[in-house]
């Protein structure tokens, strides 16, 4: 009994060494880096603090109680992300509000007037920061009543939403490869309303970058500065003024 022993055991040991070694041996898989501008946007734009609880409020008089639901994808689409992208920010729906709402971490859903034909902008991120930095602390993502197909509106909050982690638009990116990429048609939705695999990277960089340095506030539409952003980002952005 003892030799079988032995003789179990060495086989034991030589299979464990081989398998390590085959371990070692094999080639890891190679990921196709997401390249800025071809499959992924830039990053330096309006960010929630790491860890934030967004308290979401959608001004539901606003929408047809249909196209709440699809707004609401969006949403989830993004938390179910939010530990891979390294932010653990977390959008939580809260309900109907009246008003645009000012109260810390909060982020209001509603309606106006915001769409540019020769650019193609439906919507528009409003948001405020105390300290004049990139960190929002209550914004609201404004929805021009033009846009109405329940699905564009699920994939233009879920592009709303990248510009509320740090994510720029990325007009020459290629089909698919982001949902920063801009709309071809109006009420057409682009079929993008989770983020690719190159969004979540891109998340996961900003707030490594937010762990180094905090940027001032992103400059009014207008004013971009071209050495900081992409030439081909004109996302319209609006400041605004502290309430008294």
């Amino acid at each position: 009994m003892k030799i079988n022993r032995t003789v179990s055991l060495l086989l034991l040991s030589l299979v464990c060494g081989l398998s390590v070694r085959d371990a070692q041996t094999q080639t890891p898989p190679v990921l196709a880096p997401c390249r800025v501008g071809q499959q992924a946007p830039g990053i330096g734009f309006w960010t929630w603090a790491a860890n934030a609880r967004v308290k979401v409020y959608i001004r539901a008089a606003d929408f047809e109680p249909a196209q709440i639901p699809y707004l609401l994808t969006a949403l989830q689409n993004w938390n179910d992300v939010s530990e891979l992208t390294g932010s653990r920010v977390k959008f939580e729906y809260q309900g109907d509000a009246e008003l645009e709402l000012t109260c810390e971490n909060c982020l209001t859903v509603m309606r106006g007037l915001v769409f540019d034909k020769a650019k193609r902008h439906a919507t528009e991120l409003k948001a405020y920061s105390f300290h004049h930095d990139q960190i929002i602390n209550y914004a609201a993502i404004i929805i021009d009543p033009v846009l109405t197909n329940s699905k564009a509106l699920r994939d233009a909050m879920a592009h709303e939403l990248g510009h509320n982690l740090g994510l720029l638009d990325c007009y020459s990116c290629k089909p698919k490869s982001t949902l920063m990429n801009q709309f071809k048609v109006v009420n057409v939705p682009n079929d993008m309303a989770a983020p690719t695999s190159c969004d979540i990277a891109q998340v996961r960089q900003a707030y490594q970058e937010l762990k180094v340095r905090v940027r001032a506030s992103p400059p009014p539409r207008g004013s971009i500065d071209q050495g900081e952003e992409p030439v081909d980002d004109d996302t319209p952005i609006v400041i605004p003024k502290p309430q008294n």
